[in-house]
């Protein structure tokens, strides 16, 4: 049996599909992150992860998404190596924001944000000769904003601004605090102290999520402020990409998870999103059956949609990075 392989991680976590041509998806498994910004062991948690695909000798494509790539010249380039040694076809390796693109559109024109771990929109015409355009995604160093990570700082900042008496107390600080498990004078050890501040601080995120739905006004300053910019980012590639055409988006990453956010965002942008056709995931799988020269219309489209259905954690709204 001919198999395509997928594969998309983001900052949290790892999924890896096995479809046949009928779009059939016949395995797959989760793993945490292969963000190499956390060091050299996303390699051995690659190559263990591939371990586990008994039906990898019957794969015919591969698409890999993976975080930071196109990005930084030399982790792409290594990215490319490793996963070149692993795999015994040659390989696709893409942007993980790129593949959720593709799953988000399928072939049609359009603008993705993704806000996850990180952020950033990617947009295209989608036609053989349309370029991709992608803004944002500039790393937790100065960009990255609207990001679980960018709104878990934001909070750890206005918890510091309470705790100082730089601004009225609200409850919102106390509310930080208890979810990190730490006094006021803890704050900056648990900071400084965790082994993955990225992660550490984007588990905020939810907290804010929270926080908004139920009223609290620090909470929801800083989803307006992530919407704000967000939908910035959105909106200079998409008319990089089209011009004055009218708007056609979508979104994926867990920060769109949040009711509150995605009012704002929409209020923003100012027209309704498209229905996301494939997660992240099947934007791989997607990508992988075409560079098989399979027959990827319309139902074969549906099928690969229902059969990932299957597995909630697809379909769930991921915490992919950009």
């Amino acid at each position: 049996m001919s198999l395509i392989l997928g594969l998309d991680s983001g900052g949290t976590k790892t999924l890896a599909a096995l479809a046949d041509e009928s779009g059939r998806v016949v395995s797959l498994i989760g793993r945490a992150s292969l963000d190499p910004s956390a060091g050299d062991g996303w390699k051995s948690a690659l190559a263990g992860l591939l371990k586990d695909l008994p039906e990898l000798p019957s794969v015919r494509s591969a698409v890999f998404g993976l975080p930071f790539h196109g990005e930084i010249e030399a982790v792409s380039a290594e990215q490319i190596r490793v996963v070149r040694e692993l795999m015994p076809i040659e390989p696709v390796v893409d942007n993980d924001v790129r593949i959720a693109f593709d799953g988000a559109f399928a072939g049609e024109a359009g603008a993705l944000i993704l806000a996850g771990t990180g952020s950033m929109a990617w947009a295209s015409l989608a036609g053989p000769d349309d370029p991709h355009v992608r803004v944002g995604g500039w790393g937790d160093a100065f960009g990255d904003e609207g990001s679980a990570f960018w709104i878990g700082r934001e909070a750890l900042a206005a918890t510091s601004r309470e705790l100082d008496g730089r601004s009225p107390k609200t409850g919102f600080s106390q509310a930080v605090l208890s979810r990190l498990g730490v006094p006021p004078s803890g704050l900056l050890a648990w900071c400084y102290g965790t082994t993955s501040r990225r992660g550490a601080f984007a588990s905020l995120a939810a907290l804010v999520s929270e926080l908004a739905d139920s009223g609290d006004a620090t909470a929801r300053a800083i989803l307006d402020r992530a919407a704000m910019d967000l939908t910035d980012t959105l909106i200079a590639a998409w008319r990089q990409a089209a011009g004055e055409r009218p708007l056609r988006w979508s979104y994926a990453g867990g920060v769109t998870a949040s009711p509150y956010l995605m009012q704002s965002l929409r209020e923003r942008v100012g027209c309704e999103p498209v229905h996301r056709r494939l997660p992240p995931i099947g934007g791989a799988l997607y990508r992988a059956a075409i560079d098989a020269g399979w027959a990827v219309g319309p139902a074969w489209l549906e099928r690969l949609e229902r059969s990932l259905s299957e597995f909630p954690t697809t379909t769930e709204t991921d915490n992919q990075e950009a």
